[in-house]
C-alpha cells in the first residue's frame, strides 16, 4: 500500500506542475503563432499548417481555407507553415516554388515584398507584448491591486538601511525620483539596483528627508532558483490601515499592462547585459524543467490570478527570445529580411540553409544548456 500511496502521490505531484505548464505554454505559443497567422492571411498567403507543438500528430483538423489545425506530441513551441516553407523553421522551398501555378506562387510567402514578410514574421512577438500587456491590464481591472503603505516597520541590525540612517516609522516617498506607493513598489526598486548609490525620500515625524541608501547583493536560493537581488534590511508594516486596495480604470489598466510588460522587458535586457559582462551567472536560466516546477508551484500557491501573470510574463520572454538575430527564429528572418532590403536581392539559398543549420544548432546547444540548467537545480533540492 506504501509504494501505490507513493506511486499515487508523485503522480498527482507531476500532474501538478504538467497541467499547469501546459495551460502557460499552449497560451503563449498560440498567440505567438495567432500572430503570424492573422498577418499572413491578410496579406493574402495561404497558410497550410498551424501546429500546436511538434512532431506526430495527436489530433486536428481542416478549416474552409485548406490550413491544417493540428496539436502534436511534444509541446514545447509550434509554428505556421506558409506555402512555400520548406519546414517549420519557414526556411525557403525554391523547388517547391518552381513547380506551383502562377496563382499558387502569388499566394506563397517568398513572393510577398520584403515589408509583407517582414509585418508577417514581427506579428509573432508583437502578439506576445500584447497578450502580457492584456493580461496585466485585465487583472488590475478586473481585481485591482492591494497596496501595502511603504512604511518601515523594523530597521535589521547591520543592514544598508541601518547604515544610512532609515529608522521605524518612516514612510518611503520616492527612491531616485520614481515616486513610491506601495511597499512592493520600493522593493523592486530597490531589488534591481544592488551595489547602487540610491536617493530614498521618506516622510519622518512630519518632515521630509533624503536619505542616500546603497542597496547589499543578496542571494537568495528559493525553490525557484538562486536570485541575486538588492537588499537595504527593512521589514514591512503589519498594521492593518497600511493595506488598501488601488482600484484602476480603462485607461489606467492600459497603462499599468504597458508599464508591468516594459519593466519585464527592461530586466530582461538589463540580465542579458550583466551576463556577457561576466556580472551575471548562468545559473539563473531556466527551461522547461523549471518553468514546469514555477508553474505548478505558482498555481497551488496563487491561484488562476498568479497562473496568468506568470503567462504574461513567459509571453514576454518568448517575445524577446524570438527577437534576437538568430537564423530560424523570427529575428534571424527579420536580419536576412533586412540584408535583403540593403543589397536589393536576397540571400543565396545555401547561404540561407547555412544559417539556419547555425540557427539550429544554436538553439540546440541553449536547449541542452538550460535543461541541465534545470537539472542541476533539481538535484539540488532533493
Amino acid at each position: 500500500m506504501d509504494i501505490v500511496a507513493s506511486f499515487w502521490n508523485g503522480g498527482a505531484s507531476l500532474l501538478g506542475y504538467v497541467v499547469p505548464f501546459l495551460f502557460v505554454l499552449t497560451i503563449v505559443v498560440f498567440v505567438h503563432e495567432l500572430g503570424h497567422f492573422l498577418v499572413g492571411r491578410w496579406c493574402g498567403v495561404d497558410i497550410k499548417v498551424f501546429s500546436i507543438g511538434f512532431g506526430r500528430e495527436l489530433f486536428g483538423f481542416d478549416d474552409r481555407h485548406g490550413t491544417r489545425w493540428r496539436f502534436a506530441i511534444i509541446p514545447l513551441g509550434g509554428y505556421v507553415k506558409f506555402s512555400g516553407d520548406a519546414d517549420a523553421s519557414s526556411a525557403p522551398d525554391s523547388a517547391g516554388v518552381a513547380q506551383m501555378t502562377a496563382r499558387e506562387r502569388e499566394r506563397s510567402f517568398p513572393a510577398q515584398s520584403i515589408g509583407e514578410r517582414a509585418a508577417i514574421v514581427a506579428a509573432g512577438p508583437i502578439a506576445n507584448f500584447l497578450l502580457a500587456i492584456l493580461i496585466f491590464a485585465a487583472t488590475v481591472y478586473t481585481f485591482g491591486r492591494p497596496v501595502l503603505a511603504p512604511r518601515v516597520d523594523q530597521v535589521v541590525a547591520g543592514s544598508a538601511a541601518e547604515r544610512a540612517g532609515l529608522k521605524a516609522g518612516d514612510l518611503v516617498v520616492s527612491v531616485d525620483g520614481a515616486p513610491i506607493v506601495s511597499f512592493a513598489e520600493m522593493q523592486r526598486a530597490i531589488s534591481t539596483r544592488p551595489n547602487e548609490r540610491l536617493s530614498v525620500v521618506v516622510e519622518r515625524a512630519g518632515a521630509t528627508l533624503t536619505i542616500p541608501v546603497t542597496p547589499d547583493l543578496v542571494e537568495n536560493s528559493t525553490a525557484l532558483g538562486k536570485h541575486r537581488i538588492g537588499v537595504v534590511g527593512v521589514q514591512a508594516s503589519r498594521r492593518a490601515e497600511d493595506w488598501s486596495t488601488q482600484q484602476f480604470g480603462l485607461v489606467e489598466s492600459v497603462k499599468v499592462g504597458l508599464h508591468e510588460t516594459w519593466f519585464v522587458v527592461e530586466r530582461t535586457y538589463d540580465y542579458i547585459a550583466k551576463l556577457v559582462s561576466g556580472r551575471e551567472s548562468t545559473d539563473q536560466l531556466s527551461g522547461p524543467i523549471r518553468i514546469a516546477q514555477v508553474s505548478g508551484l505558482v498555481a497551488s500557491n496563487g491561484g488562476m490570478l498568479a497562473l496568468l501573470n506568470l503567462a504574461a510574463i513567459l509571453s514576454v520572454s518568448i517575445g524577446l527570445m524570438n527577437l534576437l538575430p538568430v537564423p530560424m527564429l523570427d529575428g534571424g528572418h527579420l536580419m536576412f529580411y533586412a540584408i535583403e532590403a540593403l543589397r536589393g536581392r536576397p540571400l543565396s539559398e545555401r547561404v540561407q540553409e547555412l544559417g539556419f543549420r547555425v540557427g539550429l544548432g544554436l538553439v540546440l546547444m541553449l536547449m541542452l544548456f538550460v535543461t541541465w540548467n534545470d537539472l542541476v537545480h533539481v538535484r539540488s533540492l532533493l
